[in-house]
């Protein structure tokens, strides 16, 4: 996939010293997409989140998990030259196999970054196993995503406070869906 110049989107295994572009990745378009008005999640609330994720001792943190990440995970980065622009993680499950995130920058979107990181996730998928992901309920943009690649609301809600702002106690609502083997 050409962008603006030569360079090309890569996607490989993360490695160690990806752990600040993918921190970045995941504020970046956690502040595109979850600050719901209706739900009283804004921008602030965000960065407040993330202000301790940019820290020596958090990229140290992230650094370490990357490193040693267990057998039944695997995790991805989409790069653009040096620069990380997208992130997956796949998880192996007993019982399934759980897409536990995509996420690409907002001015990278759109160009078929996250596609490439599903496929290349999807190689690491137990194939007798279906596939599951959790996508905040009312973003559209992401859930239509996830039907183009196949997968289905399975009906059920989840509400899980380690996604949540717990700052104010807002917890972000999320569907599961389903890829059937």
């Amino acid at each position: 996939m050409q962008q603006n110049s030569s360079e090309e989107i890569v996607i490989r295994n993360a490695i160690p010293e990806d752990a600040t572009g993918i921190t970045e990745v995941l504020y970046k378009t956690w502040l595109a997409t979850y600050p719901n008005k209706e739900l009283g999640i804004t921008e602030q609330d965000i960065e407040k989140s993330f202000e301790k994720s940019f820290t020596p001792e958090s990229i140290n943190s992230l650094a370490k998990k990357i490193g040693s990440d267990l057998p039944n995970e695997k995790r991805l980065v989409a790069t653009y030259g040096s620069k990380v622009v997208g992130v997956a993680t796949m998880v192996r499950n007993e019982d399934n196999n759980q897409l536990r995130t995509i996420y690409v920058l907002p001015e990278f979107q759109g160009k078929g970054i996250g596609k490439m990181l599903w496929q290349e996730a999807k190689k690491f998928c137990d194939p007798n196993k279906d596939t599951i992901v959790e996508v905040a309920t009312y973003s559209q943009n992401t859930i239509e995503f996830y039907k183009k690649l196949g997968f289905v609301d399975t009906g059920k809600r989840l509400s899980d406070m380690s996604w949540g702002i717990k700052e104010n106690g807002v917890s972000i609502p999320e569907m599961e869906m389903v890829l059937s083997n």
